[in-house]
């Protein structure tokens, strides 16, 4: 069974920072792709960042580069997002994306970032 399972978001101030994780399980993670979308209030869902599975090459949205590092653990099957000088404009519901021939999502961990 494929599990993608969310963690570290919260209410957080703005310049805050958080880390999210996101533990993977029943596949093979190391071999996909792996990314963080998120999805405002009233918004559709936008990519956030990515991370190839091999190389682990990067790419961000321009709204976060420079403020947010993914990073993976093949080892502990686990993917971070650290989210640094976190801005209003941050809050959201933060989704994990396994992506290779098929594609799997988490359930999402919300970000709060108010004064």
């Amino acid at each position: 069974q494929v599990r993608l399972v969310e963690s570290g978001g919260g209410l957080v101030q703005p310049g805050g920072s958080l880390r999210l994780s996101c533990a993977a399980s029943g596949f093979t993670f190391s071999t996909y792709a792996m990314n963080w979308y998120r999805q405002a209030p009233g918004k559709e869902r936008e990519f956030v960042a990515a991370i190839t599975s091999v190389h682990g090459s990067t790419s961000y949205a321009d709204s976060v580069k420079g403020r947010f590092t993914i990073s993976r653990d093949n080892a502990k099957n686990t993917l971070y997002l650290q989210m640094n000088s976190l801005k209003l404009e941050d809050t959201a519901v933060y989704y994990c994306n396994a992506r290779r021939v098929t594609e799997y999502w988490g359930h999402g961990t919300q970000v709060t970032v108010s004064s």
